[in-house]
């Protein structure tokens, strides 16, 4: 059943690049960055790097957020228009990962840092 809900996801979202045992199913920008650690640990990211999906539920501010931390720093989250599926799916259990994709130095922070979201299949 969990694989049927999968493939309906995966479907629903539009599979966009498959790796390996991993589907890619999201890419966005990361949210909330100039309120959290990323300015003391920037020059250490890079392009590859492994970020956790840490699910917030009771969050106050939006009962869907999702925190990204990178090395146990809390980064931001992903943006609030973006984030219910990849909360219903943690929320299921689903298998999922997410990796920095690109790093920049505009000085808009919502083009700073970029991440992608995978399923693992």
């Amino acid at each position: 059943m969990r694989f049927l809900l999968t493939l309906s996801l995966l479907f629903w979202l539009g599979i966009s690049r498959a790796e390996g045992g991993r589907v890619l199913i999201q890419h966005s920008p990361l949210a909330g960055s100039q309120y959290y650690a990323l300015s003391t640990v920037w020059q250490e990211i890079r392009p590859g790097d492994a970020l956790a999906l840490v699910r917030e539920a009771d969050n106050r501010h939006d009962r869907h957020a999702i925190r990204v931390e990178w090395r146990g720093h809390k980064l931001g989250y992903v943006p609030r228009t973006e984030n219910r599926v990849i909360a219903a799916a943690l929320d299921a259990g689903d298998r999922l990962t997410a990796r920095v994709s690109s790093v920049s130095d505009n000085k808009n922070p919502w083009q700073r840092v970029a991440f992608e979201v995978f399923i693992e299949l």
